[in-house]
């Protein structure tokens, strides 16, 4: 096991690393902008760097800054934690030209998954099945291919994901200007404008499945994560396991991901995302090279500590478990943002007053977030993830409502409330519902523009 590693991250997700690293006897190190002088990760770790001013660029995505970091104080591996440089190939070439192990997949695999149209071949090979859909370099070439396909179709950044550089394309005369702007926006975003164009398959549920795999070639599923409430391509709650599959799609869905991960060399925790039509068949959207925001999810159900098990890997050391993970219950996951509703969701950065976690039976609170903590404009408007597990759904669900009452976050806006409605409505009580939930249950306070 590694003696002392650097978390390239900020906020939950560092906190979460570094609370790991402890549990394994090793050193943190964190890295942090001004913005975050007084933050909870920089104080938890062993020591501390200052990497820049607030805004990411300068700071969280200087390559050079953070590797000198890792350097500076002798570190042995880095944990990107997710966003930032978590899925930057550049970077973990930095890493291992610099003899620092990067705590994830290598900068091949990184890179190959990173362009969704080649992920998409590779998987393809292992027979995972895909949405119809193509390469275009050019809005003519979208034309064709839409044309072919047959509309809706989603336009899709290559390089990235987060729902930027995409558009859903009703009909012809709507392509070319939805290619231009999705192009610029994936520019902006990912610095690499290219779209792929898929068949939107509607209604859909959106389901992914947790894997780790190690360099031996070992594979271990952790079983789906159900992720089709969602506003404008963003996840707001998390469940596992899926309403919408029956056991027998289940094993395919893991197997396909098992053989997919032998097939492209994938070691380390990923995740596979995947369309679920109506009739039960599926199609892979594609593979996050990283940590996700909700795999505690996973980890309520399975027992398993994913970040544990991403640093034993990353040490050489193989799976104790392979094949299926066993899982118990259900799990629930509420993402809470700082964003103003009655805004639009528009960011709510500022200080937190007051800071009440909720307690008791089978409930789980990863955040940052203390009295008086900061929560500054620069960066991504995730403030605590909200987690809450039991023997049933029907049973999670109202451990979920109880652990939303009883949480206090003052000073500043958050999604509490919305995501407390949510959960209350029959639709999503009922589990039968698609990615278009928001939409067809109309709730103002969360679907306002």
């Amino acid at each position: 096991m590694f003696r002392r590693v650097l978390v390239a991250n900020r906020g939950e997700i560092a906190v979460r690393v570094i609370r790991a690293l402890h549990e394994l006897n090793v050193e943190a190190v964190a890295v942090y902008s001004t913005a975050d002088a007084g933050s909870l990760h920089r104080r938890l770790a062993d020591h501390a760097v200052c990497i820049g001013p607030p805004p990411a660029a300068a700071s969280y995505l200087n390559m050079p800054s953070v590797v000198a970091a890792a350097e500076t104080t002798g570190c042995d591996a880095v944990h990107p934690g997710y966003g930032f440089l978590s899925e930057n190939p550049a970077f973990v070439r930095a890493c291992e030209d610099n003899d620092l192990v990067f705590v994830g997949p290598d900068a091949d695999v990184m890179a190959r998954m990173g362009d969704k149209a080649q992920a998409k071949r590779e998987v393809a090979a292992a027979g995972v099945p895909l949405v119809p859909g193509a390469d275009t370099a050019t809005a003519a070439e979208a034309r064709a291919a839409a044309e072919d396909i047959g509309y809706p179709v989603l336009l899709k950044a290559r390089a990235g994901g987060g729902g930027k550089g995409m558009r859903l394309v009703g009909e012809p005369d709507l392509l070319e200007e939805a290619y231009t702007r999705a192009s610029s926006e994936a520019l902006a975003a990912f610095g690499d404008g290219r779209l792929y164009l898929e068949k939107a398959i509607a209604p859909a549920r959106h389901v992914e499945i947790q894997v780790i795999a190690d360099a031996d070639g070992g594979v271990l599923t952790l079983g789906e994560r159900e992720c089709s409430i969602q506003r404008r391509h963003q996840k707001l709650i998390e469940e596992s396991p899926s309403v919408a599959l029956d056991e027998e799609t289940r094993a395919a869905m893991e197997a396909s991901v098992a053989a997919a991960c032998r097939q492209i060399g994938y070691a380390n925790a990923g995740t596979f995302e995947f369309l679920l039509a109506q009739d039960g068949s599926f199609y892979f959207i594609e593979l996050n090279a990283r940590l996700q925001v909700e795999h505690p999810v996973s980890e309520a159900v399975t027992g398993i500590d994913i970040v544990r098990e991403q640093l034993r890997i990353a040490s050489g050391r193989p799976l104790t478990l392979t094949g299926r993970a066993p899982r118990r219950g259900h799990a629930i996951e509420i993402r809470i943002n700082a964003e103003d509703p009655s805004r639009g969701f528009a960011p709510a950065p500022g200080v937190v007053e007051r800071f009440r976690a909720p307690l008791g039976p089978g409930v789980r609170v990863d955040t940052h977030v203390e009295d008086g903590a900061v929560i500054p404009p620069y960066y991504d408007s995730l403030v605590a993830k909200v987690i809450a597990w039991d023997d049933d759904r029907p049973a999670a669900i109202e451990r979920s409502r109880r652990a939303l009452s009883e949480l206090e976050l003052r000073g500043v806006a958050t999604t509490r409330d919305a995501a407390f409605e949510i959960l209350g409505t029959e639709a999503f009580r009922s589990g039968v519902y698609s990615t278009s939930f928001l939409d067809e249950t109309r709730l103002e306070a969360v679907t306002a523009a």
